[in-house]
């Protein structure tokens, strides 16, 4: 063995205690963390790009790492950062996370680990949360890009068998031109269009109800009839990334009928939603899709990269994503047998992290998180229109607050782009760009395990601030 590498296997119990004192500075830390590092510590230092020819250990290396690059870590894991729907860690989940790299399963139905058997019973706890029925399987995937790239996926394979074509087998070519409608197609859903050969241009948009992201129905039928002779999918926003907006699954379901097509509903955070009585309404009719995505890394706040895709079609699933060698075991119509199921071969055990939140919390400390959010949510919606500089551009819906500069002169695009360097050079609140309704916008989502009243005082003050220095 290799000198270091026997003397680190020596000295892991040394290494362990040390990484553990390191998480736990960051996390003591992690409220006064800047939630957007400068940019001069993001980047690398001079030497670091070279690889190493003799090593240093396991030691030396995590404190190399700590003193050189700890300033360029964001405080994304804390309690105000609103950007880009990004969920923290809960203690279990972080703590499940931790064992998953210990342990380092491969998490298929391989007959050697508990792993697989984890899975499937997080996804019928899962189930269970967001109220879908025994009717829907599911597996862990990376994120919400792949989850939507499987549910297209298994909906493209299910366009070819209602034509009597095996699309898995013989190709896109043989079905043919695909159409896929939304009216807010999330970015991921086009990129998976692109990796499914699918394609970019695949995708019409359909018109939105007025000053609202929710898919006009009536806009969509008229297409649907002129388009009746061509494979459809149709993507449905359960949470749009601007206002939190759900489209009327109902509404497409009575489509669905008259109109045959594939049904996939983006749920990566608004199908948390469904964890709660006082929101579950918004997901009225998900159950009865073809499809599902939902990201754990966001609302269910465990560690990234996790997300899960749900179907009704595991069979057609099974088509798709099947994997034949003579040293693995064949194919088996079981909502466990994960190497047949998902694009990858090789699987992180994501699901651990999941399974622990859930047992640690239950359904009462998920639906705790959701509700405190939504209400922190509104109330900073509502400081925001009482205030002077800033107004709503749309209601707050539920945990996104979607909002513009008052009283800009001027490229109004710019000045957003200018309040938001500010913002995050004042490190305590993390907003993202947007643009709604034609015009430059902020947003603000609000997912974390620990945000609560303190934090979007301090939001408010931050940003009354750099309004005021945006004027000087």
């Amino acid at each position: 063995m290799h000198p270091l590498l026997q003397q680190d296997l020596e000295d892991l119990p040394s290494i362990l205690d040390h990484t553990n004192q390191l998480a736990q500075v960051f996390l003591a830390g992690l409220d006064g963390r800047p939630v957007c590092p400068p940019i001069a510590e993001q980047q690398l230092k001079a030497g670091d790009e070279q690889l190493s020819a003799e090593g240093c250990g396991a030691l030396a290396a995590l404190d190399s790492f700590w003193q050189r690059y700890a300033p360029g870590i964001s405080g994304s894991a804390g309690p105000r950062y609103f950007g880009f729907v990004t969920g923290g860690s809960t203690p279990a989940s972080l703590a499940a996370d931790w064992l998953v790299s210990t342990i380092d399963q491969n998490s298929l139905l391989s007959n050697d680990t508990i792993a697989a058997a984890i899975e499937l019973a997080t996804i019928e706890q899962l189930k269970a949360l967001l109220h879908l029925p025994a009717s829907f399987t599911g597996s862990f995937v990376s994120g919400a890009t792949m989850a939507n790239f499987v549910g297209m996926a298994i909906g493209r394979q299910w366009l070819g068998q209602q034509r009597g074509i095996d699309v898995a087998q013989l190709g896109l070519s043989a079905l043919g031109h695909v159409q896929v409608l939304s009216a807010n197609a999330h970015s991921s859903s086009v990129k998976a269009l692109s990796m499914l050969g699918i394609g970019r241009d695949a995708l019409k948009s359909i018109a939105r109800l007025v000053d609202s992201e929710v898919i006009d129905t009536e806009a969509l039928e008229r297409h649907l009839a002129a388009t009746s002779d061509l494979p459809t999918i149709v993507l449905a926003s359960a949470g749009t990334v601007n206002t939190a907006s759900y489209d009327d699954l109902p509404a497409l379901l009575a489509l669905r009928e008259r109109y045959p097509f594939w049904l996939h509903v983006d749920a990566a955070f608004g199908g948390i939603a469904a964890c709660s009585p006082s929101y579950s309404h918004l997901l009225e009719g998900w159950q009865f899709a073809d499809s599902i995505t939902v990201d754990a890394h966001k609302w269910l706040n465990v560690p990234y990269d996790s997300a899960i895709q749900f179907t009704r079609h595991m069979s057609t699933q099974m088509q798709v994503f099947q994997n034949n060698s003579a040293y693995l075991e064949a194919p088996s119509l079981r909502p466990d047998d994960y190497l047949h199921l998902t694009p990858e071969n090789s699987r992180r055990f994501r699901a651990l992290p999941l399974w622990m939140a859930l047992k640690a919390y239950g359904r009462s400390g998920m639906q705790e998180i959701v509700e405190r959010n939504v209400m922190l949510a509104r109330r900073f919606g509502d400081s925001l229109a009482a205030s002077n500089g800033f107004r709503l551009l749309a209601p707050v819906n539920l945990n996104v607050v979607c909002f513009a500069l008052e009283d800009i002169s001027g490229d109004t695009e710019a000045t957003r782009n200018h309040f938001i360097r500010l913002l995050d050079l004042h490190g305590v609140v993390r907003c993202t760009p947007t643009h709604f309704n034609g015009q430059p916008a902020i947003r603000a989502a609000l997912v974390n395990w620990m945000t609560e009243d303190r934090d979007i005082a301090l939001a408010l003050a931050s940003m009354q601030t750099c309004r005021t220095l945006l004027e000087e």
